[in-house]
């Protein structure tokens, strides 16, 4: 089985990559058709909330992955700076797009639920707020890509920036608990246990599995691109300098 440094190497993870993207794709593929199939014509409207309940399957994932893209993109930034793994910023730099959709899919998917139950499409409510501010942050990491043309020194800034941002995980996941907010509480990771009925937990589980894994092939797609976009990059200066050195040995003493 390959190794973490194995996989350090570019051209292993393009081999190694190649093979899983359509098992993954193909389990998430079919575990995403069972999910809202479950979702949507198995699991019972709420008795309070009624039909609106089934956003909670699209918005619960979406909010899940959000924070989990964010804590790989935390243990990318580990990786750029103290161990120097050479596909740490390829991973930072291909999470945070996918990371950022997701925040903005619990957002949006958050307002479309929050207008039946309370009214209003938004509140400035400690979770929702802490939501938004790792969306902004997304953004912000992304932006500094952008600005920064060198791989190696854009890496470095992204991942201070990202480990300084990643307070506020911690507050988006206890924020019902620490503060009185109209978010209800959690109802899944619990320690006493879920408090969902298991007709709406299974499809839930299912649908967040299934989203997940279609998130990670979005990832490894989004390295590959990323790893061949800087081959082409280190071809391109070669080739430039190349021409260079041949204009240079042909110009008249």
């Amino acid at each position: 089985m390959a190794s973490l440094i194995d996989l350090a190497n570019p051209t292993r993870f393009m081999r190694y990559s190649a093979v899983l993207l359509p098992w993954v794709a193909g389990i998430a593929g079919v575990l995403l058709v069972v999910g809202f199939y479950l979702a949507w014509f198995v699991a019972p409207a709420d008795y309070q909330q009624g039909e609106t309940i089934r956003i909670m399957f699209v918005h619960v994932p979406a909010a899940w992955l959000a924070m989990m893209f964010y804590t790989m993109m935390t243990l990318s930034a580990l990786g750029t700076l103290v161990w120097r793994h050479p596909l740490a910023d390829v991973a930072q730099k291909a999470a945070a797009p996918i990371g950022a959709a997701f925040a903005l899919i619990c957002l949006l998917t958050g307002a479309f639920w929050g207008k039946p139950m309370w009214g209003t499409y938004w509140v400035w409510d400690a979770r929702l707020t802490s939501m938004l501010v790792l969306l902004l942050i997304y953004l912000g990491i992304m932006a500094l890509w952008r600005t920064l043309d060198e791989p190696s020194q854009a890496g470095r800034a992204v991942a201070i920036l990202t480990l300084v941002g990643f307070v506020n995980v911690p507050i988006i996941k206890f924020s019902v608990d620490w503060w009185n907010t109209l978010h209800q509480p959690a109802s899944v990771l619990r320690l006493d246990g879920p408090t969902i009925h298991a007709s709406m937990l299974w499809p839930l589980l299912i649908l967040a599995v299934g989203f997940t894994g279609l998130a990670l092939v979005l990832h490894l797609v989004a390295m590959r691109a990323e790893i061949m976009r800087r081959r082409v990059r280190t071809l391109t200066i070669l080739e430039a300098e190349r021409l260079d050195r041949l204009s240079a040995e042909s110009a008249p003493a």
